[in-house]
């Protein structure tokens, strides 16, 4: 797994987008990484500023936003400096957010986005739909989504696993991000078509049996995943729980009260709906915590 040298946060100074700065303040300071704080001011909404606008005003409302927008950054910056001791760079740019976002990770060399869960423009809008799927696959970075105010490192972390290489990946990568927290690696099994096998009349009988075997199956192939891992330092706990996968994770999360989920793009049965699928979705939008979504091809 590489390092994380180098963070991108992005803002629309909302409450949730500020969040989402302390949060990469504190993890650029942990790991002794470059923090940027970038604001993007939407083509949409200057487009719409401009129809409303004389056409030779319309440039000097632009140079307004504009120097509006450094001035929140850099006072946002201050203030990250004030209580983090982090000396955060600052960025405004215009036009299309997932172009600008994807734009300025690749010309930063940036190691990690992120953002916050909801905000009052762009940042919301990031994370409804369709449009999650389009920043995902518009980078190869992986992505914090912040849900809360930091309170200090990150002390618990829940990785979702189903044993493939993936699942190392995103165990290494919540390990980079929190070096002191503890790792819960969480796999969820099910009997196979097990509503089919019930419409189908199987008898009870026969189904705790097949319960049975598909736990024993799924606790040894855990049991051999943890020990073939080899992250050096880190706190492991696994955790083998029956259930469907979202939900599965969104619950233990708070039963275990983990502040962070670290899942992968992509992954093998169970978890392969992580490529930007439902599940992705479903953990972002009732994750009681932070979620860091591995990348698909820096490891």
């Amino acid at each position: 797994m590489e390092q994380i040298k180098s963070i991108l946060a992005t803002t629309d100074f909302s409450e949730t987008s500020a969040n989402a700065a302390q949060r990469a303040a504190i993890v650029s300071r942990t790991l002794d990484a470059k923090c940027t704080i970038a604001n993007v001011i939407s083509r949409g909404t200057l487009n719409a500023l401009h129809d409303l606008m004389a056409p030779d005003s319309s440039d000097e409302l632009e140079h307004v936003l504009v120097d509006d927008a450094l001035e929140k950054l850099h006072k946002l910056a201050a203030g990250l400096k004030s209580e983090y001791g982090v000396e955060a760079a600052v960025s405004v740019s215009a036009g299309s957010v997932l172009r600008q976002i994807a734009q300025q990770a690749e010309s930063q060399g940036a190691s990690l986005i992120v953002m916050g869960a909801h905000g009052s423009g762009f940042v919301r809008d990031l994370l409804i739909g369709s449009t999650t799927d389009r920043v995902l696959r518009k980078t190869d970075r992986p992505m914090l989504v912040v849900r809360k105010k930091p309170a200090g490192d990150y002390q618990r972390v829940l990785v979702p696993v189903d044993f493939s290489e993936r699942s190392g990946a995103a165990i290494a990568l919540a390990h980079v991000v929190a070096p002191k927290a503890e790792l819960v690696l969480m796999h969820a099994y099910q009997v196979p078509y097990e509503g089919h096998l019930r419409m189908a009349g199987v008898a009870e009988s026969k189904m705790v049996e097949l319960r049975q075997s598909a736990k024993d199956e799924a606790a040894r192939q855990l049991e051999e995943f943890v020990a073939g891992i080899g992250v050096s330092g880190a706190s492991i706990r696994p955790l083998l729980v029956q259930g469907q996968a979202a939900s599965a994770i969104v619950e233990q999360a708070a039963k275990l009260e983990c502040d962070l989920i670290a899942i992968g793009k992509q992954g093998l049965r169970m978890i392969e709906e992580l490529v930007l699928g439902s599940v992705t979705r479903q953990v972002l939008e009732q994750a009681p915590c932070d979620v860091l979504v591995a990348d698909r091809k820096r490891h």
